[in-house]
């Protein structure tokens, strides 16, 4: 069967969720250590998280979780057309001129003249494309694949493919995927075992939000220091934001302030730890009396949920989302051929 296409999976005109996989050509270990080679390429994911930082504060996207590993990495954006339509024509053509910028000035990006400025914002059709991929999950992709590829051709002197030739994007529909989702990106590195601990998880979100709570209690840290996670979303969704989440983030590390899950930043590390304990290879930890609330909140089994953090990749095809869901979404679009594996079925069945 032929794939979707990216217009078929994400409206860009609507806000979108989506779970993102990008593996390096044949999966040979360049962005880590290479046993066949015996280098260590473990800088190239130092490039990765600048450019998401980068990304972060200019794009109309929100990076809700990340994970780089040693021949692949996962994302999880959430599109913003919303705060995009926000942006007078300047701050547009601002914002894009940042992420591809026309010239250098010491090596960093140089500030937009006027003249640059009205390329972009006297010109209503490029105005309108620019506006556009601003929001767009593949012109994020696309930019992040190339400037990698390019800096580590320009290392090994190389040239040819660095990536393999499409990234797998799922497109999460309700909260019980974001969750679920979530747990499986942060994870990753525990899963892989390349690390045996939450804070141990170099290159992961959950690495940047234990760092930054562990400095915003230390009474030494300087109140003007950025937090290390400032280009994340926050965790949190508080639904008595109403449209705050909505506005542009006044820090300008990240699109907006609106957050994603339906727990606090405490709660979730403990939900991670416990599903940690189970996946971890070598642990001995065994599942609690006590389910986690959140589990019970969401109308998940433990059992389920553990199969559906571990194998969350394999599960979901073009969407993720209880059956029921899936399927109403699929009646308001009838050329869009959704699947669901028969797993998935299981693990996310329909409320009755």
């Amino acid at each position: 069967m032929a794939r979707l296409s990216r217009a078929e999976v994400i409206d860009p005109n609507e806000i979108n969720v989506v779970h993102v996989i990008h593996r390096t050509v044949r999966r040979c270990f360049l962005l880590g250590y290479d046993r066949e080679s015996g280098k260590n390429f473990d800088h190239r994911k130092d490039w990765i998280e600048n450019l998401l930082a980068r990304f972060a504060a200019q794009f109309g996207i929100d990076l809700l979780c990340y994970s780089i590993l040693s021949n692949h990495y996962h994302l999880i954006l959430r599109t913003r057309p919303d705060v995009v339509a926000t942006w007078d024509d300047t701050e547009v053509a601002r914002r894009w001129l940042t992420i591809c910028p026309p010239r250098k000035v010491n090596g960093q990006p140089a500030a937009p003249t006027e003249a640059e400025l009205n390329s972009i914002r006297c010109c209503p059709t490029k105005l309108t494309e620019i506006r556009q991929r601003l929001s767009s999950v593949s012109w994020w992709m696309r930019l992040l694949g190339q400037r990698t590829a390019q800096q580590a051709n320009r290392e090994e002197g190389e040239a040819g493919r660095f990536w393999q030739d499409r990234y797998r994007a799922i497109r999460l529909i309700d909260e019980e995927s974001l969750v679920a989702c979530a747990a499986y990106v942060d994870l990753n590195p525990i899963r892989a075992a390349v690390a045996e601990t939450l804070e141990t998880s170099n290159h992961s979100s959950v690495q940047r939000r234990i760092v930054a709570l562990q400095q915003v209690s230390n009474e030494n840290a300087s109140s003007t220091q950025p937090r290390r996670d400032a280009f994340l979303a926050n965790l949190f969704l508080d639904e008595t934001d109403g449209a705050a989440g909505s506005i542009t983030s006044a820090s300008g590390l990240r699109c907006s302030d609106k957050g994603f899950l339906p727990l606090r930043i405490n709660s979730y590390l403990e939900l991670l730890d416990w599903t940690a304990r189970r996946i971890a290879a070598g642990k001995q930890g065994t599942t609690p009396a006590e389910m986690p609330p959140i589990l019970q909140r969401l109308g998940l089994e433990a059992s389920n949920w553990h199969e559906l953090v571990c194998s969350f990749e394999q599960n979901f095809i073009h969407v993720a989302g209880r059956c029921d869901r899936v399927t109403v979404m699929r009646s308001h679009q009838t050329h869009r051929r959704f699947r669901l594996r028969p797993a998935a079925r299981m693990l996310l069945p329909g409320r009755v």
